[in-house]
């Protein structure tokens, strides 16, 4: 479910999900609770593509709509699905073109076949890629960068001698973050970018072999974890061969740049990715904040979700109790209608609730994720005022944004962040707090145990060069 910032802050990005069983069973319910597990990465829609490996050529049962995946599906359009290879997708784009022609998977028939293909990221360089296609007869019918790469596939695939080869060569084409999973024929194909901002791991349940964003998504289905796919990998898993492993697109290990924020606030707490714990991470996030920004106070509470183990850490380090102090309605989804301006309802108060008698009379440490225009925030600390909080204490688990991303985290232009030409102090007074502390830059490499990660956002070092013009809005995930 989105979280009280959803109208103002961070967005999910979005879940991709393959799987290809051996045995010839059908996938199709597999992928829907693959896509349960993933749903907080976009709950905008979603897609389910299955094929049958011995059946007849060209035939790919797809479906997809707008919305949360137990709106879309049902018993009555997942049982016609028959296939034993498939992709799923949930989807959250950055703004516009929220419609159903840009729901995945994308499936494409084409001279060698067909493909279907989930993507989660953000290319940098989608518009040139689309011009020069659309200039050698191409037409495009969604507004989703996820196309571009899909055209380039096929096309690649023209001169290639397999489609894994194909899937490598275009990816060698493509700029910026992504994760793939891509079904063709006979083959599941996965592909993260050189330096891995977005997670992909494998799993395995039985005879059947699952491509996932999250290992949460391998918990629920009860498959095992294999290992991560490997930042500038393309794999390939066949009956014949298993999984194969292609490197030539890898960087570097120090060139690698995961997007801190899975740990920080996207991927599930009960997810690893790339060998490190989210919910791990996240207590040690919330242990910097009480070493490095002490305060005096009789309770410390998260914004839920997930502020909720950062305040644990921070309690554990400070000895400070760990409480609870905001009810969350877990039945606010997508199609949650927001109130007018005019209306007295806020959304805030819509999707979360103060308990009153665990605040009363009582110092709190506040603890959440991120503030990104403060507009929530200060809704936040009001509430726990009214609700009788005699001081309020925001300590944030992650440092200030300042600059925007261009790599698929949906963080608005500098001039509508808080933090952008404010101090601290300025903000803390714009957000209502007694006191505000941020986690400092230098935690977050210790953060995720030493992983080479992309700080962008925070420091305007990119790991790449930025597009010259943003197309966030224009080509989406």
């Amino acid at each position: 479910m989105p979280d009280a910032k959803e109208e103002t802050g961070l967005k999910e990005e979005c879940g991709v999900f393959g799987i290809y069983d051996f045995d010839g069973g059908d996938v199709a319910s597999t992928i829907y609770y693959g896509l349960f597990a993933l749903q907080h990465r976009g709950q905008e829609s979603c897609g389910i593509a299955v094929s049958e490996t011995n059946g007849p050529k060209r035939k790919v049962t797809s479906y997809k709509g707008m919305g949360l995946v137990n709106e879309v599906f049902t018993q009555e359009n997942l049982e016609p699905m028959h296939g034993d290879i498939g992709v799923g997708h949930v989807r959250y784009s950055t703004a516009g073109s929220s419609t159903r022609e840009n729901a995945q998977p994308l499936v494409l028939n084409y001279v060698k076949g067909t493909l279907a293909l989930a993507h989660n990221g953000n290319l940098i360089n989608a518009n040139e890629l689309r011009e020069d296609l659309e200039y050698t007869g191409a037409i495009f019918q969604t507004t989703v960068d996820s196309e571009v790469i899909a055209y380039h596939i096929a096309r690649e695939r023209l001169n290639a001698k397999t489609a894994q080869e194909a899937v490598g060569r275009a990816c060698r084409k493509i700029k910026g973050a992504y994760s793939l999973v891509v079904m063709s024929p006979r083959k599941l194909i996965g592909a993260r970018d050189p330096f891995g901002f977005k997670p992909l791991c494998i799993g395995k349940r039985d005879n059947a072999y699952i491509l996932a964003s999250e290992t949460c998504a391998l918990d629920t289905i009860g498959a095992e974890f294999v290992r991560d796919v490997l930042p500038g990998e393309v794999v390939t898993i066949t009956p014949e061969h298993g999984i194969q492993s292609d490197l030539s697109g890898a960087l570097p290990k120090e060139k690698e740049a995961r997007c801190i924020f899975e740990y920080i606030y996207f991927a599930r707490p009960d997810s690893r990715i790339d060998g490190v714990g989210v919910y791990h991470a996240r207590i040690k996030a919330g242990r910097f904040l009480a070493i490095d920004s002490p305060v005096e106070a009789d309770l410390v509470v998260g914004v839920p979700e997930s502020g909720n183990a950062a305040a644990l850490g921070y309690s554990l380090e400070s000895g400070i109790p760990y409480g609870t102090a905001f009810i969350k309605n877990g039945y606010v989804g997508r199609t949650f209608i927001k109130p007018g301006q005019s209306s007295r309802e806020s959304s805030v108060r819509i999707k979360l609730n103060v308990l009153k008698e665990a605040v009363d009379g009582k110092r709190i440490i506040m603890i959440d994720d991120s503030i990104v225009r403060g507009t929530t925030s200060d809704r936040i600390v009001k509430m726990l005022r009214d609700a009788g909080a005699t001081e309020v204490h925001v300590r944030i688990s992650s440092p200030p944004f300042l600059w925007p991303c261009y790599f698929g985290t949906d963080i608005p232009e500098r001039e509508q962040l808080i933090a952008y030409n404010r101090s601290i102090e300025e903000i803390r007074e714009v957000i209502g707090a007694d006191s505000l502390g941020y986690l400092g830059l230098s935690r977050l490499a210790e953060m995720a145990e030493g992983l080479a990660i992309c700080n962008g956002c925070f420091t305007g070092n990119y790991p790449l060069e930025p597009p010259k013009e943003d197309i966030r809005g224009d080509y989406e995930r």
